[in-house]
């Protein structure tokens, strides 16, 4: 996998800020694989950090430079708001780390007159390790300060911030969904139809041409397209569906619907072959 990693420029938006992230102090809530990356990723960037579980009391902050960041389940984001907006000083910015929830859970703080924001790494995080640099993070806040507050400390990390409307967050989510988590689905069923196929250790055979084809629309986009269906041979797709409603029927409706898809793109792009 590590064939895909590539050096990325940093955003320099945060540069416009009064008092970058760095400079300050980070409390996360949480001590999961993603809060424990995050907290890992921010002390090697010289940030003080602390990791609070769910029973911990909060220390004495600075509410002019210091940060909370809830990376706790997307359920449990408004009952720890609840918990930390009392525990703050007010104007102390609360955020979370989640890609689907809205600002709105983050209402208690508000109250409190917090600034809300959230910081949402666009990666698997499989592990309390995981590192974060020359990750996309996508960053909102409820006003210009605070987005810029959230933006300098996803810079600080080593990620690269982007902005996500609030209004677009839920298809925001679906598309990191369908381009990690359908991806895993997708995968896991070709290797089994490999497998009823006779070919043995399906995900070794298939991974090469899951990770080239991985970096090709990376580089390329719609372009890197190849197969049957971008050259036209529909023949070759009828003869897929016959083989699927022998070793795994339960497969064709998303071959099928996969292979529609995949007429759209060819007929957009010129590069397909």
């Amino acid at each position: 996998m590590r064939e895909l990693e590539r050096e990325l420029p940093a955003t320099t938006e945060s540069a416009t800020l009064d008092a970058p992230a760095a400079s300050g102090s980070l409390i996360v809530v949480g001590p999961g694989r993603a809060g424990r990356s995050i907290a890992a990723a921010a002390s090697a960037a010289g940030i003080g950090v602390s990791v609070l579980g769910r029973d911990d009391e909060v220390p004495a902050l600075d509410a002019g430079s210091a940060m909370v960041l809830l990376c706790v389940p997307d359920t449990a984001i408004a009952d720890a708001c609840e918990r930390i907006a009392v525990a703050v000083p007010r104007g102390t910015a609360v955020g979370h780390a989640s890609g689907a929830t809205p600002l709105a859970a983050l209402a208690s703080a508000e109250a409190r007159e917090c600034p809300t924001f959230s910081l949402h790494p666009l990666q698997t995080i499989p592990a309390p390790d995981t590192p974060l640099a020359g990750a996309p993070c996508a960053v909102s806040g409820s006003d210009e300060r605070v987005r810029l507050r959230a933006h300098a400390l996803a810079a600080a990390l080593g990620m690269r911030p982007f902005d996500v409307p609030e209004e677009g967050r839920a298809a925001y989510h679906a598309a990191a969904s369908m381009a990690s988590n359908f991806l895993i689905a997708l995968e896991e069923s070709a290797a089994e139809l490999l497998g009823a196929a006779g070919v043995e250790n399906p995900r070794d055979v298939l991974a090469p041409i899951v990770l080239r084809t991985a970096a090709n629309w990376a580089e390329a986009g719609p372009d890197a397209l190849t197969g049957p269906i971008a050259r036209g041979d529909e023949h070759v797709v009828a003869a897929h569906l016959d083989a699927l409603a022998e070793r795994m029927p339960e497969l064709a409706p998303l071959y099928e619907a996969l292979a529609e898809c995949t007429r759209g793109i060819a007929g957009r792009s010129e590069g397909a072959r």
